[in-house]
């Protein structure tokens, strides 16, 4: 905010005192350069998000300062092309800013100045990819800037124009195309996809003057490790962490062009300062509820993500946090009572384990008792009964692991998968993530925005894969639904199963039935395949091949008899006994019922929940289960 205000501050009194003739061109052009090259590391900061968690300030500050920076971009074309900068670093083919970095050193006083000129190429190349109301603003701001300097030209005023803007506007992309650019890049033959560590560098020495007149981009390399972290931050970013980036063989020079490895690093280290402590990462952690159990909980907002769904955000009590803590890829149960029935629905965490929020997202189903009661008439400050976390969809993360996830959702499949992929990209620091994600069009892409925002954060670590069912303009090879076909071919190109350690599939029973047996037929390993189904399948109740039986169920901390007739499963026996036993989709999906056989045995007639070290343990899903002797025992709290 104060770089911003005092860049356009600094730009209007130049231009201001020029047109009144107080300040001599040369002085002139310098000022503005100088406010130029300032506001792009506000344009900068905006196109990583880092500017503000509200998406909309941060489009506002890069809108404004795209147009001092280059006029003939729109700020979102500009957060495009440099997004697949971060993705594609050093790579020939897929990094715009390669014009500069991989330039012979004969042809870089001409590239330095010309910088814009690869990203309007990029962006033509790639411009069946974008929005049409982008490339429309992008259009229309090349006719306006043209226009301008052609307007000019007619009446005798463009060297006026020269002086207040195009020069100084020359000036400013060559120092940023020489410091942003070049200084970081050059010579250095790794890709971001190769070593994230070795793409770029950090330069150290002379700090007390080079980090002020570089706005720290001497620390290049913390902006490619963690792209949203604001350019404050970066120093005390490296600081933290700096023995863990050693340790992956960081590349780091000095003021004067000298490369050191992590030893030579550390002897200068030790001759100039003191090493700082490491960053402590906060792992997330399960509910520490015994069992499944409902507490009140308040309403703290209610947010329309698209035209049928709502993001609904919970303010849970202090002495509730640890029992409503959750690992990603887990869910509630939310009762509430409308018009004197009550109503239970099953609801994945989206939010990030990591944030300390708890979060739903509500599709609208026609007809759809709570989805409608949602989307029309709750509101901020209401309360509702909610169930504490449960289920086992994500897997355990690592600080430490290297791995690659795949996730393919469809629909609200998505809230799951968002909040795997938030957790793991924030812990995982040198996993990849890759979503392919369904949806009819644009407008009914749940968390699109936020989507959008993850990919700018973790630029070289996530890529979106939207597939649009209804939208004629997309990407012929992303249009029409996720089927096998699909798969098929981003197994033969995009992803082969030997390079993907993990898999999380999250839609329609039929979808995601399709592509497990797919993967598990092209290698995969069973239990690196994970399913999610919000909806398991509803059979007709069975009694042949069953006998009546005992069973003793323990459930938070209690042990209770029960009896079970011919057929029951054993949540119905509980249920019918005024047991509060944990449920909420009756249909084996959702694991919200899960318990372990400490005595007997049960048939369990479906299982969509369930890994297969669950089933070793001796757990299983006491709403499909029901016991093939005399008695049975299962404990909730296990």
């Amino acid at each position: 905010m104060a770089i911003f205000c005092a860049a356009l501050a600094l730009f209007a009194f130049s231009t201001w005192a020029a047109l009144g003739g107080a300040l001599a061109e040369p002085v002139t052009i310098l000022l503005s350069a100088t406010a130029i090259f300032v506001l792009f590391t506000v344009l900068h900061d905006a196109a990583h998000y880092s500017i503000s968690t509200h998406r909309w300030v941060n489009v506002a500050f890069g809108r404004v300062a795209m147009l001092f920076v280059s006029s003939l971009i729109s700020f979102r074309s500009f957060a495009f092309i440099h997004i697949e900068h971060h993705r594609n670093t050093n790579d020939d083919d897929n990094d715009p800013d390669h014009f500069v970095s991989g330039a012979p050193w004969w042809q870089v006083p001409v590239r330095f100045p010309l910088m814009d000129l690869p990203y309007l190429t990029f962006l033509v190349r790639n411009v069946r990819r974008r929005p049409r109301a982008e490339v429309l603003e992008t259009s229309l701001l090349m006719v306006l800037s043209v226009s301008v300097i052609v307007a000019c030209a007619l009446t005798g005023h463009l060297w006026t124009l020269a002086v207040l803007y195009l020069i100084p506007e020359r000036v400013a992309m060559f120092v940023l195309a020489w410091w942003f650019d070049w200084l970081p890049h050059h010579d250095l033959e790794d890709t971001q996809q190769e070593n994230r560590y070795r793409a770029t560098r950090n330069r150290v020495g002379s700090e007390w003057v080079l980090t002020p007149l570089l706005l720290s981009q001497n620390y290049h390399l913390v902006h490619h490790l963690h792209p949203s972290i604001p350019f404050y931050r970066y120093v005390a970013a490296w600081r933290r962490n700096e023995e863990a980036y050693l340790e992956r063989d960081a590349a780091v020079g000095t003021v004067f062009g000298q490369q050191l490895d992590a030893d030579e690093y550390r002897e200068w280290k030790r001759l100039n300062g003191k090493l700082a402590r490491l960053l402590p990462v906060r792992m997330p952690k399960r509910s520490s509820a015994r069992a499944a159990e409902f507490h009140p909980v308040p309403v703290a907002g209610v947010d329309r993500l698209t035209a049928d769904s709502v993001l609904i955000r919970f303010d849970v009590p202090d002495r509730l946090l640890d029992k409503f803590s959750f690992e990603p890829g887990q869910h509630v149960t939310v009762r509430t009572d409308l018009g004197g029935e009550g109503v239970r629905r099953n609801y994945s965490i989206c939010s990030a384990a990591t944030s300390g929020s708890l979060e739903i997202a509500v599709k609208h189903i026609p007809e759809g008792a709570f989805s409608t009661f949602a989307m029309d008439r709750l509101r901020a400050g209401d309360t509702l009964e909610l169930m504490t976390p449960t289920g086992s969809f994500g897997t355990p993360l690592d600080p430490l692991a290297r791995r690659n996830y795949v996730a393919i959702a469809a629909g609200s499949g998505i809230t799951p998968i968002l909040s795997i992929l938030r957790t793991t990209l924030a812990v995982e620091t040198e996993s990849r993530f890759t979503l392919v994600y369904g949806n009819r069009d644009d407008e009914s892409t749940m968390f699109r925005d936020e989507l959008a925002d993850l990919e700018a954060r973790y630029a070289d670590r996530l890529r979106n894969l939207h597939v649009r069912s209804r939208e004629p303009r997309h990407p012929a090879h992303l249009r029409g639904r996720i089927d096998r076909s699909k798969l098929e071919r981003w197994l033969g190109a995009d992803f082969p199963t030997s390079t993907v350690d993990e898999w999380f599939l999250c839609g329609p029973v039929a979808m995601v039935s399709d592509l497990r047996d797919l993967l598990l037929e092209r290698g995969a390993e069973p239990d690196r395949v994970h399913v999610e189904l919000f909806h398991g399948y509803q059979k007709a109740r069975v009694a042949d091949g069953f006998t009546s039986a005992a069973a003793s169920v323990t459930l938070r901390g209690r042990q209770h008899e029960v009896s079970l007739e011919a057929g029951d499963t054993v949540l119905e026996a509980a249920l019918k006994a005024g047991l509060d036993a944990p449920y909420a989709c009756l249909g084996g999906a959702c694991g919200t019922c899960q318990a372990k056989v400490l005595l007997g045995s049960v048939a369990m007639e479906q299982n969509f929940a369930l890994s297969a070290a669950d089933l070793q343990a001796g757990h299983v899903l006491t709403c499909q289960s029901r016991p093939t002797t005399p008695s049975v025992a299962v404990d909730y709290d296990a």
